[in-house]
């Protein structure tokens, strides 16, 4: 046993002497610990970030799965040994703000672009205390085409219409961007959405449209979950991420379709947990999943924008449908012009105020 120990422990300095003499960093055989959201985004994150940059770098990156929120990365983090976690861009405002992440500098973890500056070429706001944007994706409308062969819905105005088009109506079980939905449906322009839900008056509006397909709402928790409700006809229409809908439509052929109006846009991020005992190495890995080509690998995989212009141009075709992806981007121009834009910080620091509310709504729905 103790020639063996031996020898392994030779074998072992030899490949650190290799390593050495082949000029590659010390950390070159460490593991990454990368958190994100699990299905065909962390899919489409292995095949464009994950897989190239361990054969770039001989670097491993160990996936994580969670739901997002601040009480995973208080109770996991530390314990789980995260470097990096993809969240959206308000938890990670909080997050900073509750000293849960590492400060980062632009210029630490994104490469510049020879023809632009980092603040031109990334989108507006992508750089924030603690997080840098890497793409862009938006909450969007879908239906079932098999329950409504006729009179089709094109408007968010129709997700509240059960005259028109009835059915369930798939809904997170969150008030999170179906508050905003409900003022648009109820004719309040985009640009003054934010303003009114930090009202009374606003709320009470927002939450007595909700009342109107109270009966008709089935709650998800897990965003895979409403693009399989309308593929197994559990509802004729889904709030959910775009990209997930056009997964379920492009890889299983369920007759998806999603309506653009009132799209909400948000910015996913990544950011350092405070615990990470690798903080180097997470910028490093930053450094190259934030570079276009991989930003732009990514959009030819899941229809989620890229974040930083320079990648947007190289967007090309689905490497196995050869669709267009540029075309099924967020921020695709032929969407029509009615979306609005996540208010990350009015997000984050109206948590408390939001739940409450919609606590109190779902129990009077309970009590009824």
């Amino acid at each position: 046993m103790i020639c063996a120990g031996k020898k392994t422990g030779r074998f072992s300095a030899a490949l650190a002497l290799l390593a050495t003499l082949a000029g590659l960093p010390a950390w070159a055989q460490e593991t990454l610990t990368v958190v994100s959201w699990g299905g065909v985004y962390e899919a489409a994150q292995r095949a464009a970030l994950f897989e190239p940059f361990t054969a770039e770098t001989g670097i491993e990156i160990e996936a994580l799965t969670y739901g997002g929120g601040l009480p995973a990365l208080e109770r996991r983090a530390k314990a789980e040994r995260w470097d990096l976690v993809d969240m959206f861009e308000d938890e990670a405002i909080a997050a900073c703000e509750a000293g849960l992440l590492r400060p980062i500098e632009p210029e630490a973890v994104a490469v510049v672009h020879p023809e632009a500056g980092l603040e031109t070429d990334f989108l507006p706001g992508a750089f924030r205390d603690c997080s840098l944007a890497q793409n862009v994706f938006a909450t969007v409308m879908a239906y079932d085409q098999r329950a409504f062969p006729g009179l089709k819905p094109v408007r968010v105005e129709d997700f509240f219409d059960l005259d028109r088009f009835p059915g369930k109506r798939a809904v997170e079980r969150s008030p999170d961007l179906i508050l905003e939905w409900a003022l648009l449906a109820e004719g309040v322009p985009a640009g003054q959405i934010y303003d009114l839900l930090s009202t009374d008056r606003g709320l009470r509006l927002a939450f007595r449209k909700l009342d109107t397909i109270r009966d008709a709402i089935v709650w998800w928790e897990d965003v895979a979950r409403p693009a399989e409700m309308l593929r197994d006809g559990e509802a004729s229409m889904a709030m959910g991420y775009n990209g997930r809908f056009f997964a379920m439509a492009r890889d299983q052929g369920a007759p998806i379709t999603l309506v653009w109006d009132g799209r909400i846009i948000g910015y996913d991020v990544w950011a350092i947990p405070a615990s990470s005992q690798q903080p180097e190495l997470a910028e490093r890995f930053l450094r190259f999943a934030t570079q276009p080509e991989q930003l732009a690998s990514l959009a030819e995989l899941i229809p989620y924008g890229p974040a930083r212009n320079s990648a947007l141009q190289l967007v090309g075709l689905h490497p196995n449908t050869n669709i267009p992806m540029k075309d099924q981007l967020p921020n695709a121009p032929q969407h029509g012009p009615r979306f609005l834009i996540r208010d990350s910080t009015w997000y984050a620091h109206t948590e408390a105020l939001r739940q409450r509310r919609f606590d109190a709504w779902l129990a009077e729905s309970a009590g009824g």
